[in-house]
């Protein structure tokens, strides 16, 4: 497409142009130039320079039109790829996708967990404004608000039925809810002696496993309430425990940068892990189905397969460790987030890594390549839970903007 200049457009680019072989001492071209332009007398003052703000303003638009050429591209590549109809991809392949199913606001403070129900179309959110938030993530409504705690509530879980919800709090108590009909508070738990920052349930359902400020890791009998256990050996604050899929470990991680495994029938330490350089935040146990990509990421050499079981930890050093817990070795790090990581899942068909950041994204990580495949820009602040949902397409997202959000998956 030809631009055609007008008779004052060419005057001004003359005297530009005049402008600047005069500025840069270019005499002789410059009467040469005003003789054939037909130029009269001086250069007035406005013209000064301005060849050069042209030029450089020029190189600017440039750059942003290749900045919205590539967003574009990558628009179009998102509806063509992201599209459930195109690409045939397997359920085991999906990944959560931009935008956002679902905005959903209601908390007055931030949100520290969001998580899942194992059977229902529900998800619960617990935040610093001391309650729970009960939603439904297929059609955006929320449900109910449970309130009881007087303090910050940092973790929750359900048991493996979703009959009882558990949750614990910076007012050092840990509550049992029936999530079948009343939604009551059926129990508290009362025994640690600071902020409780992470509950989790054995898989039978019988004891509930948690972690504290105060340093030690307690199990809880369900039916009575009663703490029969206590796992001390972390030096620091344990910001979470988790308790592996067979039922015989459990994880934890601490602001005195380990991750620690525990036998729960000795309440001794298996193995110490110490490769991250700051407070490890997350950790998550991996699912049967990533044993092939997690061998194939650490490089399982001649020495046959790494036997695991393997678990995966997230860190104030903007890293995600994968661990041998069988071993006790770090198998590979994943970088690429800006700031902390604060939550960390398993794709259920064990291909990627879910994470959530202090930068504010959500990244997908292609565990097999151990690289970043997506990049979510998530929240407008600090994203800190993120879950993945076990048999249904969506993944949700917690934040210190106060929202939740539902991404669905394809």
């Amino acid at each position: 497409m030809k631009m055609v200049l007008s008779q004052r457009q060419r005057e001004e680019l003359n005297k530009a142009i005049a402008d600047y072989l005069s500025s840069n001492g270019y005499q002789d071209a410059l009467e040469a130039f005003k003789k054939e332009a037909d130029m009269p007398g001086e250069v007035e003052r406005k013209y000064g320079g301005l060849l050069e703000k042209k030029w450089t303003s020029v190189i600017r638009l440039q750059k942003k039109v290749m900045e919205l050429e590539s967003k574009l591209s990558e628009a179009e590549k998102e509806f063509i790829e992201g599209a459930p109809t195109r690409g045939k991809r397997s359920p085991t392949e999906w990944i959560p996708r931009p935008p956002e199913k679902f905005c959903l606001s209601g908390h007055r403070a931030p949100v520290n967990r969001v998580i899942f129900h194992p059977v229902f179309s529900l998800m619960v959110s617990a935040s610093e404004d001391a309650t729970l938030k009960v939603w439904d993530f297929e059609s955006g409504e929320f449900e109910r608000t449970l309130k009881g705690h007087t303090d910050s509530v940092q973790d929750i879980a359900f048991d493996t039925t979703g009959k009882l919800l558990v949750s614990c709090s910076a007012d050092m108590s840990i509550k049992l809810w029936d999530f079948q009909q009343s939604f009551a508070c059926i129990k508290t738990m009362h025994g640690h002696d600071h902020n409780v920052s992470s509950v989790a349930f054995m898989p039978q359902g019988d004891f509930i496993v948690s972690a504290s400020r105060d340093k030690t890791i307690k199990m809880w009998e369900v039916a009575t309430g009663y703490c029969v256990k206590t796992l001390a050996g972390h030096r620091e604050w344990v910001r979470m425990a988790r308790v592996s899929p067979c039922g015989e470990l459990i994880a934890s991680c601490s602001n005195d940068q380990t991750v620690r495994v525990w036998h729960v029938a000795t309440k001794e330490t298996k193995v110490e892990l110490r490769d991250h350089d700051h407070v490890v935040e997350c950790i998550a146990w991996a699912p049967e189905t990533s044993r092939g990509a997690i061998n194939a990421a650490a490089g399982a050499d001649n020495k046959g397969a790494h036997e695991g079981p393997f678990l995966a930890s997230g860190s104030r050093d903007k890293t995600i460790r994968v661990w041998d817990v069988g071993a006790g070795v770090c198998l590979f790090t994943l970088q690429g987030h800006d700031n902390w990581v604060r939550g960390i899942v398993f794709h259920p068909g064990g291909k990627y890594i879910v994470s959530a950041s202090d930068d504010k994204t959500l990244r997908v990580w292609d565990t097999r390549n151990k690289r970043s495949m997506k990049t979510l820009e998530a929240h407008m602040h600090f994203c800190t839970s993120v879950d993945f949902h076990k048999s249904h397409p969506y993944v949700v997202s917690g934040s210190v903007d106060q929202t939740v959000k539902v991404w669905e998956c394809r």
